[in-house]
């Protein structure tokens, strides 16, 4: 597809002419113009404000946000005043959100999925205090790893966790603890990492204790021995391996395959104030995430993410794993042209399918994180504001819309079906969870 299909905007529309005819200037007109589908400048309708503050955790899916900052994509959509912060920790991640920019915090982050809901209701908050917040999109599908540590390396685990189960009874029986470490209660990493130890038979409530731990401090806890396994995204689990600390037993893509992995999440007091500005926000991410698609710029985008400002880790952690070669260390086979990629636009992986979220609470209610009682249509329905994906698609010429906003019955490896109209059927069908 050519350049200008994938990206109906760039024609006509020379920044740098722009930029030379003076900052002034050029400050003014980007903070008074909207596009139109056209591609044209409509007068007198730009955003309410120029300014947001985003929040980022140093992982590659993430990058949308460092593309859209680099390559002036917002300020393109008439966000002039745009700053990603980087976050300690998932944790910080939602404080700030609770905060807000106001208060010193952020407007809206790089987050995990479920996160939003947690912090909505209160679930995973300080003091259960709720905070709104909305997701506008998806900003990938797949793309994270589970990783064990190398005194596992003769196993050559995968997706069946049954050996690592025989693995860990041996360790605990010589007086040794075992633990698994993911990135925040109830995110993402948690539940992949959960539902692989589950489906092996390891009750990660019982067989095995789990600790929380920054990505960005996986593989320095990982070298000393804090805990035998991890879930996060990359560069870690690469590094990881090249480090020679541990190796990859699987991709998560191989537990569900194209799952829903981090959303692009708003406190929604800052998108009801400011409507016009959420949506110009939106919509550079979302041509950031069609250039972070193109293979052709998975070399740039992993020497983007390497600067010390964004990720901070080599390109060598990061470039192979994105342009879909799969080492995953420990001597097993090296994966070329790897279906379980992570992928930022193509697949419908940027549309927030509100079936996917339905899952993340389903699995936050399995592990006791959200009540039993939780009604999980009206939080989602709450919470996801595809609505707006919908709108900025149409303004930006999108022509893959969902016809849907559910995606359908989602397969596992294991043979489990999650379908979204029948979330009890799918609790009920599972044999280890916190609520049984």
């Amino acid at each position: 597809m050519s350049n200008d299909a994938r990206f109906p905007f760039s024609r006509g529309l020379d920044r740098r002419g722009v930029l030379r005819a003076g900052a002034a200037t050029a400050a003014t007109l980007l903070a008074a113009r909207t596009l139109s589908p056209s591609g044209v400048f409509a007068q007198g309708a730009g955003p309410e404000t120029t300014k947001a503050k985003l929040g980022f955790i140093a992982l590659t899916d993430a990058g949308p946000l460092f593309v859209a900052k680099e390559k002036g994509l917002f300020d393109k959509y008439g966000m002039t005043d745009v700053e990603i912060a980087k976050q300690s920790s998932w944790g910080t991640t939602r404080d700030n959100i609770v905060l807000g920019s106001g208060a010193g915090g952020i407007d809206g982050a790089h987050i995990l999925t479920p996160m939003p809901y947690l912090i909505t209701t209160g679930a995973m908050t300080q003091n259960n205090r709720p905070t709104e917040m909305f997701i506008l999109g998806r900003l990938n599908v797949a793309g994270q790893c589970i990783s064990v540590g190398q005194e596992y390396a003769d196993l050559k685990l995968g997706t069946d966790a049954k050996p690592f189960k025989a693995a860990l009874e041996k360790k605990k029986a010589s007086g040794k603890e075992v633990k698994a470490a993911m990135t925040f209660p109830g995110g993402t990493h948690d539940l992949w990492i959960r539902y692989w130890l589950a489906a092996g038979g390891i009750d990660p409530n019982k067989d095995i204790q789990t600790i929380v731990v920054p990505p960005a401090q996986m593989v320095a806890n990982m070298k000393v021995g804090t805990m035998d396994c991890f879930c996060v995204c990359e560069p870690w689990n690469e590094q990881l391996k090249n480090q020679k600390i541990g190796y990859t037993a699987l991709t998560t893509g191989e537990l569900w395959d194209k799952h829903p992995e981090k959303a692009f999440g708003m406190r929604a007091d800052y998108v009801e104030k400011n409507p016009k500005a959420a949506k110009a926000l939106l919509m550079a991410v979302m041509e950031a995430q069609q250039w972070c698609e193109k293979m052709e710029n998975k070399e740039e985008l992993a020497a983007i993410c390497a600067k010390r400002n964004w990720i901070g880790a080599p390109v060598s952690d990061t470039v192979q794993r994105m342009k879909g070669v799969f080492d995953y260390g420990a001597g097993k086979p090296v994966v070329e042209n790897s279906p379980y990629i992570m992928h930022y636009w193509d697949h419908q992986a940027a549309y927030p399918f509100k079936s996917h979220d339905a899952w993340f609470v389903t699995e936050d209610i399995r592990w006791g994180y959200l009540p039993e009682n939780t009604d999980i249509k009206a939080l989602v329905d709450k919470v996801n504001r595809e609505d707006l994906w919908r709108e900025a698609a149409k303004e930006l010429g999108v022509t893959d819309i969902p016809t849907s906003t559910s995606r359908g019955v989602e397969k596992f490896f294991d043979g489990k079906v999650f379908d979204p109209d029948k979330p009890s059927d799918y609790l009920a069908s599972l044999d280890i969870k916190k609520t049984a």
